[in-house]
């Protein structure tokens, strides 16, 4: 048997994209070549890799047995290269996740603070907790920066940063100047809200929904900057991050009901656990490490 890193690095880029086309593509192969590569790799094998559900290939028992040794197997040669490159540095390129809340209120600091330095550039993915926890369990995905919690068990989730959620509303609300201001009180209130599956909307079904007697569901966005805008011009509170709405906080575009009581919530770190560490990414997550709140 003769396995070839072309054949294992055909393979994984499949498995990621679940199309050859698309693979071929990434790769800067034709689409016969990559067919052919994959059809030798599992001659050699004596097995399928993927199911043929036309038009995806589908991993199956033995391709997910293969697909997290073939990935650090690529890993671990892209490192071995750079070792020996002129710069001796690690510079291959990460490809990050980052939920909402984090990818656009926090990463930037953060990549213009040093995360960024360490080489290429990442390649950033910025979704709600549960596509980027499904990325990652399919490899697609090196590392992601989450708020919402992971369901997966083949992933690592390492806590990281103390974020605080907020109620929020528009500044004209009759509740707004309320010191002390039970949950209760906001039984009657029109809720706008992210969608399900978002960190933000586990986090109210988790410590606020349970706690009101009845409540009305209004609109449901996708995006934090449309929640916020939304409840700016008074379509309904909301439940969202400190990290998004300061600077609304600060401008008195928006004001932060008082309920008697905090909603921390935690910021996770989360990646495959059978995903190879490179040097890369062992810099990035010691530099995350090292990070705190302002």
């Amino acid at each position: 048997m003769k396995l070839t890193l072309q054949q294992l690095k055909v393979f994984a880029t499949i498995a990621r994209h679940g199309n050859l086309g698309q693979a071929a593509n990434e790769l800067c192969l034709s689409k016969g070549a990559v067919s052919q590569a994959l059809q030798e790799l599992e001659r050699q094998l004596g097995t399928p890799l993927f199911d043929r559900v036309h038009p995806r290939l589908q991993l199956n028992s033995e391709g997910r047995l293969l697909q997290p040794a073939a990935e650090e197997m690529l890993a671990r040669m892209q490192e071995i290269e750079q070792l020996f490159s002129p710069d001796a540095e690690p510079s291959g390129q990460l490809r990050l996740g980052a939920s909402q809340t984090i990818g656009n209120y926090l990463l930037p600091s953060l990549l213009a603070g040093g995360a960024g330095d360490q080489g290429v550039p990442p390649r950033v993915t910025i979704a709600n907790t549960h596509v980027l926890c499904h990325a990652l369990a399919h490899f697609e995905l090196d590392l992601a920066l989450i708020e919402g919690e992971n369901h997966h068990p083949e992933l690592v989730s390492e806590p990281w940063l103390e974020d605080e959620m907020l109620i929020i509303a528009p500044p004209h609300h009759p509740l707004a100047d309320q010191a002390d201001l039970p949950l209760q009180r906001l039984a009657d209130e029109t809720w706008v809200l992210r969608e399900h599956q978002s960190g933000s909307r586990e986090q109210f079904e988790q410590q606020i929904q349970p706690r009101l007697p009845r409540w009305r569901a209004g609109i449901e966005l996708n995006t934090l900057e449309a929640v916020m805008l939304a409840v700016e011009k008074g379509l309904g509170i909301s439940f969202v991050s400190r990290l998004a709405v300061s600077d609304r906080l600060q401008q008195g575009r928006l004001v932060a009901l008082t309920p008697n009581r905090r909603f921390p919530r935690q910021l996770s770190l989360a990646w495959h656990r059978q995903k190879f560490h490179s040097a890369a990414l062992r810099r990035f997550l010691a530099f995350c490490r090292a990070q705190s709140l302002p």
